[in-house]
C-alpha cells in the first residue's frame, strides 16, 4: 500500500469512527508498543488443571468416511494442505508457517506490532498464511490418532506443534497479528487437546514430551493474554469479536491454568451472550449481512456453547435461541439442492473441519450446521460425520433450548430478506430472494455488499439468477471493487456509481438504506415495493424503487424499475446468470434453458439497450465466483437506457421441463 493510499485509507477511517473509538485506539496503539517488551518472556508456571474430557477412540463411521479422513491424514502428513475449503497447497515438511503457499513470499520473525499484513511484499497473501495457521488440519491428524491409534499420526502431530512453536515464537511472525486467528487456533488446539487424551496423552511421555507440554502450554497463555489485551472493539466489533471471544473461552476453560483464567473465561461468556444477541437480528439473520459470515460465527458460538456444556458451564437459554434462529434462516434460504445464494463476503474459512472428503463451499457447511442443530436441539441421530465428531471431542447434556422453534420460514425484515417462490422443499421449487436490509454492520459495514433490492433466484434447486460471490480481498482492487460493487448484482446502478462509497477493502463511507414500503402477503402471492436511497447524495438526487411481484399460479415473476431523479440519467439494469446455464438473447428477449426448466424474460420500457456480456475485463463484467480465490466468466443481461421517469419492466416466465 503507497503512502497516498495509506493515507486516503486512514482519512476514510477515521471518519467511521467516534470520539471513544478515537481514543481506544490510541490506547490499543500504545499497548502494541509497550508489549514489544513482553517479546521473549516466559509464562508463569502453569497449575496442572487442564480440562480433559472423557474422549475415548472415535464416533462411528462408515468405510468411505475412514477411508477418505486417512487419505486426508496422509496428505497432511506429506505436507499436502487444503486451505479455503477446496485448494490444496504444498507447505513443506517441516511446514513452512510463515510462508505464504501462493506467492512464496516468507514473512519476517519481527514483532506482531511491526508487520504490515496488507504489504504484499513483506508477507504474501496474508489470507493464505493465516488460514494455513489456523490448525484446522491438525486436528484431522488427532482424528486419525483416534481412529487408529497408529503411533505415526500422533508422531506427525508432535512434528507439526514443535516446528510451529519454534517458527511462530510469542509475538513474533505474521500469525501473532491477528487476535481472531490466535482464537481459531485455539479452538482447534482444544480439540485437539481432548481428542489425543488431555494431560494423559502419549504426546507428553519422557522429558521431550514434557518439554512439548512447556512450549505449547506457554504459547497458549500468550494466546489468551494477547486476546484478552487486544479485543476487537467499536466499528470492528463483528465477527471477529465474537471469534476472539470464542477463542478466549476455549482457552480458558480447556486450560483454567493460570490466575487470570477464571477472569479470561468469565469476560468471554458474559461478551459472547451479549454478542450473540447484538450480531443477530430478531429472525435470526447475521447482521453483516454476508452469509459466509452469518455460518462462521454460528460456528463459533456452537463451540463455545459446547465446549461449556461438555466442562459444566452452561450458557443461557437466549444465547442457544440465537443459535435456533438462526438455523431457521439458513435452513429457509437454502434450495432444494443444498444450494445456498452467495450474499455478501465470503472467503471459505471455517472455525473447524472435522470430516473429509468433497466438500462444497458454503452448501457443505451449512448441510453441517443444520445437522448439529438437528441433534442439539432436536434430539436427533448425528448422521453428519463432522458433527459425530464434535459431539464426541465435546461430549457434554443437551442444552436448555426452546423445543417449540419454528423450522422454516419466509420472511425476515428485521434482517432484510424476503423469499419469494413456490413448492418449497420440493422437486419442482422456485426459491427466490429478495435483499432489503442494511449494507452491513457497524461503521465500517466490512463484508457488506453494494446490493441493495438485489434478488437471486433457483428453480428446482440449480441455481438461475446468481450473486456472483466475492473471489478474493487481496487481488488487485479492481477485482475486489468489482465482485463487492453493484455492477456484481441483480439489481440497478445509476450513472456508473455504486449505491453505496466504499473507502478500503473492508470499509464503506457512505451506504445506501433500503426500505419496504409494500410488504408481500405469502412468498407465493408476493407483492413488494421497496427503495433506497445510495442515489441520493447524486447533485441530482436520485431515489431507486424496486417493486417485485411473483404469481405462484402463473410461475411468473415481475420486476419494475423506477428512477425518480429531476433530470435524466443512465440507468443500468443486470441480471447474472449461473454458469452452465444456456443464456439467449433473441428478438422476443432472453430466453435461458436450464436442466429442468426453461425461462423466458421480456423487458419493457423506454429506448433500452439488452447486451448479454461474458467474462469483460476492463473494467470487470460478467464474472462468477463459486469458491475464494477461483473465479469464472459467466452470462450478464445488462438493460441500458437514458431515463428520468420511464421504468424498466422485467418478465420472467418459469417453464418445468422434462428431465433430459
Amino acid at each position: 500500500m503507497n503512502a497516498t493510499v495509506r493515507m486516503t485509507w486512514l482519512v476514510n477511517r477515521l471518519r467511521c469512527m467516534s470520539v471513544p473509538e478515537m481514543a481506544y485506539r490510541l490506547r490499543q496503539a500504545a499497548a502494541i508498543q509497550l508489549g514489544r517488551r513482553a517479546t521473549g518472556r516466559a509464562a508463569p508456571p502453569p497449575l496442572p488443571r487442564a480440562l480433559t474430557l472423557d474422549v475415548r477412540g472415535a464416533p462411528a463411521l462408515e468405510p468411505p468416511e475412514v477411508e477418505a479422513l486417512l487419505l486426508d491424514a496422509e496428505r497432511i502428513e506429506a505436507g499436502h494442505v487444503v486451505l479455503f475449503a477446496e485448494r490444496r497447497f504444498d507447505v513443506g515438511v517441516p511446514t513452512a508457517w510463515n510462508r505464504d503457499p501462493e506467492t512464496g513470499v516468507v514473512a519476517p520473525p519481527l514483532y506482531r506490532g511491526d508487520i504490515a499484513v496488507e504489504d504484499r511484499e513483506l508477507v504474501g497473501d496474508i489470507k493464505h498464511v493465516w488460514e494455513l495457521n489456523r490448525h484446522l488440519h491438525l486436528v484431522t491428524l488427532a482424528q486419525a490418532w483416534a481412529l487408529t491409534r497408529d503411533a505415526r499420526w500422533l508422531q506427525a502431530l508432535e512434528n507439526n506443534l514443535r516446528s510451529w512453536f519454534e517458527a511462530c515464537p510469542p509475538l513474533t511472525g505474521p500469525n501473532w497479528t491477528s487476535p481472531m486467528e490466535l482464537g481459531i487456533r485455539l479452538i482447534n488446539w482444544s480439540l485437539i487437546w481432548q481428542l489425543v487424551g488431555g494431560e494423559r496423552s502419549a504426546l507428553f511421555e519422557g522429558d521431550a514430551g514434557r518439554r512439548l507440554q512447556a512450549d505449547w502450554l506457554g504459547s497458549i497463555h500468550a494466546h489468551c493474554r494477547t486476546i484478552a489485551s487486544h479485543l476487537s472493539r467499536h466499528s470492528s466489533a463483528n465477527n471477529h469479536l465474537i471469534g476472539e471471544l470464542a477463542g478466549l473461552y476455549a482457552g480458558a476453560v480447556t486450560w483454567p491454568c493460570w490466575k487470570e483464567s477464571k477472569e479470561w473465561e468469565a469476560l468471554a461468556q458474559r461478551e459472547l451472550e451479549q454478542e450473540a444477541q447484538a450480531q443477530f437480528s430478531r429472525d435470526g439473520v447475521n447482521r453483516e449481512q454476508a452469509f459466509g459470515y452469518h455460518m462462521f460465527s454460528c460456528e463459533f458460538l456452537f463451540l463455545a456453547g459446547l465446549l461449556g456444556q461438555a466442562g459444566g458451564r452452561s450458557f443461557s437459554r437466549s444465547y442457544w435461541a440465537v443459535l435456533q434462529r438462526a438455523l431457521r434462516f439458513l435452513r429457509s434460504v437454502r434450495d432444494v439442492d443444498g444450494g445456498l445464494p452467495m450474499v455478501g463476503d465470503a472467503d471459505d474459512g471455517c472455525v473447524f473441519r472435522l470430516h473429509a472428503g468433497a466438500r462444497r463451499p458454503g452448501a457443505g457447511r451449512a448441510a453441517q450446521l443444520l445437522a448439529l442443530g438437528d441433534t442439539v436441539f432436536g434430539g436427533q441421530p448425528d448422521h453428519h460425520p463432522g458433527v459425530r465428531w464434535l459431539l464426541h471431542a465435546l461430549p457434554g447434556p443437551r442444552p436448555d433450548c426452546d423445543p417449540h422453534e419454528v423450522d422454516s420460514g419466509w420472511s425476515f425484515p428485521d434482517g432484510g430478506y424476503l423469499l419469494f417462490g413456490n413448492q418449497f422443499g420440493e422437486a419442482n421449487e422456485i426459491k427466490g430472494l429478495l435483499d432489503c436490509g442494511p449494507l452491513g454492520y457497524l461503521g465500517i459495514a466490512a463484508h457488506g455488499h453494494a446490493d441493495a433490492l438485489a434478488l437471486t433466484l433457483s428453480v428446482a434447486g440449480e441455481p438461475c439468477l446468481v450473486d456472483p460471490g466475492t473471489y478474493s480481498y487481496w487481488q488487485d482492487q479492481k477485482w475486489r471493487d468489482y465482485f463487492r460493487g453493484t455492477s456484481s448484482h441483480n439489481t440497478v446502478r445509476i450513472d456508473g456509481l455504486d449505491q453505496s462509497v466504499p473507502g478500503g477493502r473492508f470499509m464503506w463511507v457512505r451506504k445506501a438504506r433500503a426500505s419496504i414500503e409494500r410488504m408481500p402477503a405469502s412468498h407465493h402471492d408476493f407483492d413488494f415495493r421497496g427503495s433506497h436511497d445510495g442515489y441520493a447524495r447524486l447533485p441530482d438526487p436520485v431515489l431507486h424503487l424496486r417493486s417485485v411481484r411473483f404469481d405462484g399460479a402463473a410461475n411468473t415473476l415481475v420486476v419494475r424499475d423506477e428512477v425518480a431523479g429531476k433530470k435524466a440519467h443512465k440507468v443500468e439494469a443486470f441480471w447474472h446468470f449461473a454458469p452452465g446455464l444456456d443464456v439467449r438473447l433473441t428478438s422476443h428477449g432472453l430466453a435461458v434453458r436450464g436442466k429442468r426448466f426453461v425461462l423466458q424474460m421480456q423487458a419493457s420500457g423506454e429506448d433500452l439497450h439488452l447486451e448479454l456480456v461474458r467474462g469483460a475485463e476492463n473494467p470487470p463484467l460478467g464474472w462468477y465466483s463459486a469458491a475464494y480465490e477461483t473465479k469464472e466468466p459467466c452470462e450478464v443481461l445488462r438493460i441500458t437506457t437514458i431515463s428520468s421517469a420511464v421504468p424498466i419492466e422485467c418478465r420472467f416466465t418459469i417453464t418445468f421441463v422434462d428431465d433430459q
